[in-house]
């Protein structure tokens, strides 16, 4: 059943994507519906995209255009000698978005930044488990309930989070999307009035703009946030135009009908080259494609078999067809723009004979398989089913039948986690930090194992490298332990690794102030278009 959440029908009716006669309106063509509006309860660009940059904020942000972290939500912070204990300094006057669901009656707290981890760490918050079905997949597979010791009110304006060991990418992790800071008073409104879900359906929070209405799979509008404390957004009204199909998004943004698109298909990025009218950018994407196996269920449990499929992929192949190459084939599970990417790793060779040799030694005989094919473009596989079409003939070439399946998107990540889910997914990554332990830990880590860790693959010797690299300050020794990790996990092959690819955002010309993200961000709050 189509949700349409409360008061959005009136709203939407009639000419939702076209403002006010004197009202400045971006139109941003996304590509498909968010889970929800709760960032710390997901982990997708897409919901991300939705959720937690227009309306949110975080203690730290990333400088535009980069992975640095800078002053966000805390305009200063202190760590210890021993760097276990974080001290953030709030920036004072901080107000909460006044919407016509709530009339917040204070500014931003620390009462309001512990309320927002502590419900994902806390089994005993009342907001822990608000949402039927859902987790804190990020906070959990990040090993937050076990690195968090402590969040202290200080004061108002000054909170200190209390760690049980050091972390080196802690101050990266608090600037992403999860751990978007949430008003306290507007979640004890709604449990007091028994409306608890509405905080994933009806957000609120101190970013750039505030939430209007939602359709699902056609729109979703904000408005600019009067109250902003940053810098004021130049446009006034923001529209995400929820347009699946890439060939359909390209069609509106040549009509006019929207003023940026993500995920082009790579056969229109030369036509999109040369339309006068459209700008388009690109830079390498600090992201992975992958084919993970569920190492929980035979024979995928033995290395040998998931060594043999990866030798029958034709990877070339898939970068050719999908991307034309936009995209390079990936033998790590980090981007090679990535520090600590170990280039010395030879990659499994495509070599059909060799394929067939290793499944029959491993007694390997008429193997039928599923591969899950994601419904939508992402940046690093733009047509998962392409891909998997190509897979599945490359596999029927060493005997291994293979049925192509998949699910709406949200179905597709809850389903994907399960431990005893069939065969092996196609999904990817782009990273949230710039740091290799948000590739390494959070998508191949044993905590992840049932949430991120879509292959289940919990290798002792590889979990304790990349949580050695976790707690070491010095770049260089991380550094080491990553590059002995990523031996291991070729060696182990969890996941079948097919691409890095390019991220290209096609435009209007008369969009300007957009940043192109190398975290995979769509953020718009400095955005303006031209008369």
């Amino acid at each position: 059943m189509k949700r349409t959440f409360a008061f959005a029908a009136a709203l939407l009716a009639a000419s939702f994507l076209a403002g006010t006669a004197s009202a400045k309106t971006f139109i941003y063509c996304s590509e498909g519906s968010p889970e929800g509006f709760d960032p710390g309860l997901y982990t997708t660009g897409t919901t991300y995209d939705a959720a937690a940059y227009p309306v949110y904020n975080r203690l730290l942000e990333f400088k535009p255009g980069t992975t640095n972290p800078v002053a966000g939500l805390a305009e200063s912070w202190t760590v210890s000698p021993d760097g276990k204990e974080y001290t953030f300094k709030l920036r004072p006057n901080v107000k909460f978005q006044t919407t016509e669901f709530f009339t917040p009656s204070r500014t931003l707290n620390a009462d309001d930044v512990i309320f927002s981890i502590d419900r994902q760490i806390n089994k005993a918050n009342p907001f822990n488990q608000y949402v039927t079905g859902g987790s804190w997949e990020y906070a959990a597979g990040m090993g937050f309930p076990e690195l968090i010791k402590s969040i202290e009110k200080v004061d108002d304006l000054t909170v200190k989070f209390v760690l049980n060991r050091q972390e080196a990418p802690f101050l990266a992790n608090l600037a992403m999307p999860f751990a978007s800071i949430m008003s306290k008073e507007y979640a004890d409104k709604l449990k007091a009035d028994g409306k608890m879900e509405q905080l994933n359906q009806m957000p609120l929070g101190t970013g750039p703009f505030s939430f209007v209405a939602y359709q699902e799979d056609a729109a979703i509008r904000y408005q600019k946030n009067p109250d902003f404390w940053g810098t004021a957004p130049k446009i006034d009204d923001l529209v995400f135009a929820i347009t699946k199909d890439a060939a359909v998004r390209f069609q509106k943004l040549k009509a006019g009908e929207c003023q940026l698109m993500p995920y082009p298909n790579a056969a229109d990025v030369k036509a999109m080259k040369a339309d006068p009218s459209l700008k388009v950018m690109e830079q390498e994407g600090l992201n992975v494609a992958y084919l993970g196996y569920n190492t929980l269920q035979a024979p995928f449990d033995k290395p040998e078999v998931r060594i043999a499929l990866n030798k029958a992929i034709n990877k070339k192949a898939i970068v050719d067809a999908v991307f034309q190459g936009m995209a390079a084939p990936a033998k790590n599970p980090i981007p090679p723009t990535m520090w600590s990417y170990n280039d010395k790793i030879q990659d499994d060779t495509y070599d059909l004979d060799a394929a067939k040799k290793m499944l029959e030694k491993a007694g390997v005989k008429n193997l039928s398989m599923k591969i899950w094919a994601m419904p939508v473009s992402r940046p690093y596989m733009l047509n998962a089913r392409r891909a998997a079409e190509i897979m599945q003939d490359d596999f029927a070439k060493i005997g291994v039948k293979v049925e192509i399946v998949s699910y709406e998107w949200a179905e597709y990540l809850q389903r994907s986690k399960a431990k005893d889910r069939d065969g092996a997914a196609i999904l990817g990554w782009t990273g949230d930090n710039g740091d290799p332990d948000n590739f390494l830990d959070t998508l191949l880590g044993c905590d992840a194992v049932g949430g991120n860790n879509r292959a289940q693959w919990c290798n002792k010797e590889f979990d304790a490298l990349v949580k050695k690299a976790k707690v070491t300050a010095d770049k260089a020794e991380r550094t080491k332990l990553y590059e002995e990790a990523q031996v291991i996990f070729k060696k182990e092959a969890p996941w079948a690794t097919l691409d890095h690819s390019l991220s290209v955002v096609p435009m209007r010309k008369e969009v300007s102030g957009f940043t192109q993200s190398p975290l995979g961000a769509f953020t718009f709050e400095n955005v303006d278009i031209a008369e």
